[in-house]
């Protein structure tokens, strides 16, 4: 069997454990059963970077780590990655910030990934390489000599090919694409816009290509179905959970976890929160809104304004309803261990997932997996969630209407049991066949031409 090679923007945490449901599993999991290595940025930002890689190995993985410069940092991952290709591919054209310079810098960045991956690469190696920072890598690798297989997974949305080419000299890394032997990605409307976006460009491409031509698909990502779920019973036992769930006693939790970020719709989620309080009076201090929300990218625009609003909303919020002993609305800034996650996924009688635009949402597979059967929570999904084609049974909403997602929270918190059992059997039975494993394997497949 062939080794495999997986790049990534940055490593995972060595020594630290990996977060159950997380990409690192499935990932770590192949290289384990192939041997392999992984090549990331290492977080480092030396005023001198090396040239050439840091490598450590655990077990028949290595790990390679690469320095950057501020310099790198500040055009390839804040600038193109961060600032272009992230609002872009997120239909947020408006916060879209493109020089020239930072392009150059994110091409440089790709090619030093390159060549430390070509001073490493065997012949029948077979590279995977993950996400939107590393577009132009395949065409890198070409360039110097690589023909091996080569694969990409795109993890964030792919745009409607009119708003991808409002990104200048987009048929550059259109014409990247056509360097790889697999594109996966989440959805078949993602990769019918990206179809489309080469159809258009095609005239202009001029592309690097190789013998075996470019494989489009979807490929959507899951979780550790079993591995979660099994999480999730054994947290009820955490001391933590348990004060939790005395300390919301008869009330109805609410829960959302996501990123700090302008994609996740938090603003228009306060705004259905508010909007069921003021047309539904029987759910004062009945229902306690808990939103999760780790910090995400600081010093960008759209990021630091939308930290700004959600926790003046949600100040607004608990200043016209709160009482003594109700508080509406708990907003927290920090990250949790998946088993409290887990723990409190389980405890929620509906879990709120509503970006505006998400290329999958994992968060909303594991509120799903962490449920009890016998008496499951309801799923209120974004249309506009990758997750949204696989979790029909879910009440399906438009984020932008916050009417809409009020009225399926009060419908979601009124279910009868029996509809609950049936819609989250439905759910769970298509994550139970499609795990994280599941997805791996088949691209994987494709990548190598292995028989299944």
């Amino acid at each position: 069997m062939s080794r495999l090679i997986i790049v990534s923007n940055r490593l995972p945490a060595l020594g630290k454990g990996v977060a159950a449901g997380g990409l690192a599993v499935a990932l770590e999991a192949a290289l384990k059963d192939r041997g392999g290595l992984w090549l990331g940025w290492s977080g480092r930002t030396p005023d001198d970077p090396q040239p050439g890689v840091t490598l450590q190995k655990l077990g028949n993985v290595t790990y390679a780590a690469m320095d950057l410069s501020a310099e790198d940092v500040a055009g390839y991952y804040e600038g193109i990655s961060n600032s272009v290709l992230w609002p872009l591919c997120h239909y947020r054209s408006d916060l879209l910030k493109y020089t020239r310079a930072d392009m150059d810098r994110y091409l440089s960045v790709n090619a030093k990934f390159a060549s430390a991956l070509t001073e490493m690469l065997e012949p029948d190696d077979v590279v995977w390489v993950h996400d939107y920072h590393l577009i132009p890598l395949a065409e890198a690798l070409r360039k110097r000599g690589a023909e091996n297989r080569i694969g990409y997974f795109h993890h964030i949305p792919w745009p409607a090919q009119d708003l991808f080419r409002a990104m200048p000299k987009s048929a550059k890394l259109l014409r990247s694409m056509l360097a790889y032997d697999v594109v996966g990605l989440q959805t078949a409307a993602d990769a019918r816009n990206l179809r489309a976006s080469l159809d258009a460009a095609r005239p202009d491409l001029e592309a690097i290509t190789h013998p075996r031509g470019t494989r489009i698909g979807a490929y959507p990502i899951s979780i550790d179905t079993k591995g979660f779920a099994h999480r999730a019973r054994r947290a009820q036992e955490l001391p933590r959970i348990r004060e939790l769930h005395q300390r919301f006693g008869p009330r109805d939790m609410v829960i959302g976890v996501d990123r700090l970020d302008y994609s996740k719709g938090l603003p228009e989620r306060l705004r259905a929160i508010e909007t069921l309080l003021e047309n539904h009076p029987s759910m004062h201090n009945r229902v306690s809104f808990l939103q999760i929300t780790p910090a995400s990218r600081s010093g960008i625009e759209g990021y630091d304004r939308i930290q700004q609003e959600v926790a003046e909303r949600a100040g607004r919020l608990n200043a016209s309803y709160g009482t003594l002993d109700w508080v509406p609305v708990r907003y927290i800034n920090r990250a949790f261990s998946q088993s409290l996650l887990a723990g409190l996924y389980r405890l929620s009688k509906v879990g709120l997932v509503t970006p505006l635009r998400d290329g999958m949402n994992l968060v909303a597979k594991e509120y799903v997996a962490a449920q009890d059967p016998e008496d499951p929570g309801v799923l209120v999904l974004s249309q506009f969630a990758g997750a949204a084609a696989e979790l029909d049974r879910a009440l399906i909403v438009n984020p932008h209407d916050v009417e809409d997602v009020a009225n399926a929270l009060a419908r979601a918190l009124d279910m009868p049991l029996d509809e609950r059992r049936e819609r989250h059997a439905r759910m769970m039975a298509r994550l139970e066949a499609h795990p994280v494993s599941v997805w791996s394997e088949t691209f994987l497949r494709d990548l190598t031409g292995d028989p299944p």
